[in-house]
């Protein structure tokens, strides 16, 4: 008798009802998960077409067509949406690319190349500020970091008694 319960096939496992030789479940209507995906893809194709087919209908026409509908079961959409005014989409403008030649040799840097604070890209020997003569003014920009990082400290003056 033990071997007549290890040969059942237990309740949870069920055949796929389109008979394509894999398991099925009841939470997708006893069908394989590829055969359930291709019954949703249907019925989602199904009721875009109707929707665009219902829209086009003369407003006396589509009454009769959900009567129709309601003697055969099927489930229709009705036009309680509001319209909605048209977002377009704005286009978000792409990273700047960065230049993959040197600046003054033009050798090809890739990924490996160096920004400048001047702007520009160089390679690994063109790289340092003296070598490609940098217009950037070093100086004055120290100036301005130290004197954000230390900002000057007055004392309130004490009146005297």
């Amino acid at each position: 008798m033990a071997e007549e319960h290890r040969c059942e096939t237990p309740e949870g496992h069920r055949l796929c009802v389109n008979n394509c030789g894999f398991f099925g479940s009841s939470a997708t209507m006893n069908l394989c998960s590829n055969c359930y995906g291709d019954l949703c893809l249907k019925q989602q194709q199904q009721a875009s077409m109707k929707s665009t087919v219902e829209s086009s209908l003369s407003p006396v026409i589509a009454p009769v067509l959900e009567n129709y509908a309601a003697e055969l079961e099927i489930p229709t959409t009705k036009k309680t949406e509001e319209k909605k005014p048209i977002q377009i989409p704005t286009e978000q403008p792409s990273p700047l690319q960065r230049p993959n030649r040197c600046t003054v040799c033009r050798k090809r840097v890739g990924l490996t190349g160096f920004m400048c604070r001047c702007g520009t890209t160089f390679c690994g020997s063109h790289r340092y500020p003296e070598v490609h003569g940098c217009t950037f003014d070093f100086k004055s920009a120290g100036r301005e970091e130290i004197a954000k990082a230390n900002p000057l400290v007055i004392a309130a003056k004490l009146q005297k008694i």
